[in-house]
This record gives C-alpha cells, sequence and structure tokens, in this order.
C-alpha cells in the first residue's frame, strides 16, 4: 500500500511536529487552504468517488451547475456532486486534536530523525510564512526561480500560459508561454531559470529546445539543435545557460547576446553523466550540482530510487559525488534526491520529492554533514530556490509556492 505523502514527510518529526502536520495537510482543504470546520456548511469536509476531500464550498465552485460534476483538482477523475458525502472521519479528528490543543500549550518545533542524534532547532530551523498558488494558479508545477533582487517568482506548469509571474506576496503579476510549436509558444515546460539581467529560460521537453524570453514575456531565442532531451536549466553569474539533457547524458552551456538574441557559444561542457535531471549553479563559487538518475540494476534489489549527486567546479572538473544509497548507509536515513540547490553560503541542499523533505548536505569539502531543513507541511517538494534567509519550495503535491523563513537570530540560509 502506498505510504500518504503527510506521514512520509513526518519521518524526522517529533510527535508535536506530527499533530501540527496533522492540522494542516489533513484538517484544511487543499483548494482554498481554509480549515474545515463543522459549524460552517460551507467549510464541511467532503468525500469525492475518487477518495479525495474538498469543502463544500470549493466543490460548489468547481463543479458544473448543470451537468453536476466536477474534475477532482488533484487526480482528475469525474466525479458526481451527488455522490459526495460528509467526511465524518476528519471532523471527528478536528475535534480531538482541538481538545486536545486547548489543553496544552504550543510544543516547540524539535526535529529528530534516524540520524541518532535530537536537536532543538527552533532557532535554525526554517518555518512555513506563506503558501500561496493552489490548484487553477498553479496547475501540476514543475520548475522555479526568482527574478531578480526583488524576489519576484517565476514558475513553469500546465497552464493555458506556461509561465506564471509571482509577487514574493504571491500576487500573480502577468503570464506567457501559450502551448504551442511556434515563436513564443512552449509545448511541454519542465523547469526554468533567471539570468542575472532577468532573461527568462525555460526547457521544453515536448519540442526539445531551450527557449530564452525577456522579463515581459517576449520570446527572444529558441535553441534547438543537438539537445535530445533537455530537462533541467540554471544560470550561472555571467548570465551563461547550463541545461542538462537526460537522453544524451550532457550537460551543456550556452553563452549568448541575449540583447541581439544570438547565440555565441553552445558546447557540451559534461558528456559522461546518466539520465541527468536536476542542475543548479551555486552564485557564489561558481559550481555546478547535477542530479543523476542511475539505472535500477545499479544498485542492490530493493531499493526503490537511485540517484547520484555530482558536483563540478566552475571549469567543470569534478569536485565531489555521492549517490543515496551511500547517504543511506553513511547516515541511516533513507534518502531519495530528487533536486538540487545551493544556498547563499555555497552549501548544497537536496529535495527528497518521496518523503516530502529538504536537506542540507553542508559544502562537501569534507564529506556530507546531513542536516534536516524542512519536513513540514511539504507533500511532493519538486523544486526549490534559496533567497536570503528563506526557502522558496515548489510542491507538486498542492500546486503550490511555500516559503520558509528562518528567525532572524538565525543567521542566513
Amino acid at each position: 500500500m502506498a505510504k500518504s505523502p503527510v506521514f512520509s514527510s513526518c519521518a524526522s518529526l517529533s510527535p508535536e511536529g506530527i499533530l501540527r502536520e496533522i492540522q494542516i495537510n489533513l484538517l484544511e482543504c487543499k483548494v482554498c487552504f481554509e480549515k474545515f470546520s463543522t459549524q460552517q456548511r460551507e467549510r464541511r469536509p467532503q468525500n469525492l468517488s475518487c477518495g479525495h476531500v474538498l469543502c463544500l464550498e470549493c466543490i460548489t465552485a468547481l463543479s458544473h451547475p448543470l451537468l453536476r460534476k466536477l474534475e477532482c483538482p488533484f487526480c482528475r477523475q469525474l466525479c458526481s456532486t451527488d455522490s459526495t458525502s460528509h467526511c465524518q472521519v476528519l471532523s471527528d479528528l478536528q475535534e480531538l486534536l482541538l481538545s486536545w490543543t486547548s489543553r496544552s500549550s504550543a510544543p516547540s518545533h524539535r526535529v529528530k530523525g534516524s540520524l541518532g542524534l535530537a536537536a532543538d532547532l527552533t532557532s535554525t530551523v526554517p518555518h512555513l510564512c506563506a503558501v500561496f498558488g493552489g490548484w487553477g494558479t498553479l496547475i501540476n508545477p514543475t520548475g522555479i526561480a526568482i527574478l531578480g533582487s526583488s524576489g519576484t517568482i517565476v514558475v513553469v506548469h500546465d497552464g493555458e500560459t506556461m509561465v506564471v509571474v509571482l509577487s514574493p506576496q504571491g500576487k500573480k503579476l502577468h503570464s506567457f508561454g501559450r502551448r504551442g510549436k511556434t515563436s513564443g509558444e512552449i509545448c511541454y515546460p519542465v523547469d526554468v531559470a533567471v539570468t542575472p539581467s532577468g532573461y527568462v529560460v525555460v526547457t521544453d521537453a515536448g519540442d526539445k529546445a531551450v527557449k530564452v524570453f525577456n522579463s515581459r514575456g517576449i520570446h527572444v531565442l529558441v535553441v534547438k539543435d543537438s539537445f535530445q532531451m533537455p530537462w533541467g536549466v540554471d544560470t550561472n553569474s555571467c548570465g551563461h545557460i547550463l541545461v542538462s539533457d537526460v537522453q544524451a547524458g550532457t550537460l551543456s552551456q550556452i553563452k549568448m547576446d541575449y540583447t541581439h538574441g544570438l547565440i555565441l557559444e553552445h558546447q557540451a561542457a559534461i558528456s559522461d553523466l546518466q539520465h541527468p535531471k536536476a542542475v543548479a549553479c551555486c552564485q557564489v563559487t561558481g559550481n555546478t550540482a547535477v542530479m543523476e538518475h542511475l539505472p535500477h540494476d545499479t544498485y542492490p534489489p530493493g531499493s526503490r530510487q537511485h540517484t547520484r549527486l555530482r558536483v563540478f567546479t566552475k571549469d567543470f572538473h569534478l569536485l565531489y559525488q555521492t549517490d543515496s544509497f551511500s547517504l543511506t548507509l553513511q547516515f541511516t536515513v533513507r534518502l531519495n534526491m530528487s533536486g538540487v540547490a545551493f544556498d547563499r553560503d555555497g552549501n548544497v541542499i537536496v529535495i527528497d520529492s518521496n518523503q516530502g523533505m529538504i536537506w542540507s548536505l553542508g559544502n562537501l569539502q569534507n564529506g556530507p554533514a546531513l542536516t534536516p531543513l524542512v519536513g513540514e507541511s511539504l507533500i511532493r517538494p519538486v523544486g526549490l530556490v534559496s533567497l536570503d534567509n528563506k526557502l522558496v519550495i515548489l510542491d507538486g503535491g498542492d500546486h503550490t509556492v511555500k516559503i520558509y523563513s528562518a528567525k532572524t537570530d538565525a543567521g542566513p540560509i
């Protein structure tokens, strides 16, 4: 039986933390993010025929008024409003938790996992401070980037227009990139990056191309030659584009004249990778991290996912590598790396989308120092950006952007 994302993300939380996870992940509607309530009719939790739960108001808003049917925003199964029923289990659970929390003060947030250590990380662990997006604003998002020092957020998803630009507070500013293969259109966006000068770069797996736009969404250039299946993308401090090709097994570097829309240089910087996907470039050191997805016969039977993290210098010489299997053996924590980023100090941060966790591996100079950063309220993180003392995380599980901030006395993330 598949493990619930809520309990997968609780692997490193205390009992108090697990209660908070239940309150956030089970006791609120994942479309409007309002808490379920038996006292308000429109907030009552309702079962759809597919098994997912929404509040009555969202079911009414999403359903066709004549056909009395709606498409589940999570699994896209067609459900009849006449077959919905009150979810009594969640109502009972909510009343039970309310009675517990009313008798005790809010506990401090402690992270305790299989590391053999327990530490009070109240002052250092990033805490959830904002959630926005949701089904409709974002549909199955896959990539995220930050535009400029203002903190403007750029997300690619499977919407009518593929690129959405959001303010740091979550307000939709504009969008661009309609579905298609002609100039200015996007077929199937996988990842997005933003250059220091504000150009938006999108990998389009459907068109097997890299597409460049200015910050207003005006098409600048399409790069198609030599790509078999472009996937991850990032840019370095010089504005050079780094693109992984999951089929060709390469990491390409593209140097551009953005003003005139010209390619100055396009070469395979690394050509011996195995199914590389996520790419991240450190703006401090110039190092590049690549996440490879290895064949299933590489490791012993029973391992669920095989990923290898490689970190290269700015001249693309191998600096360090590790893999999910080795990290699991070393730290006795089941770690399934799926994405990678750098914080502003050059430390490597990895995403575990299966467990709904974000981990820090440190600077890797003396080997990995595995530290849990975020396990609160994440379902299936698919993208991550570090900005000042915040982590901006794209959660494909509920189609949202979640911002986590450390306390002011905790130092930068």
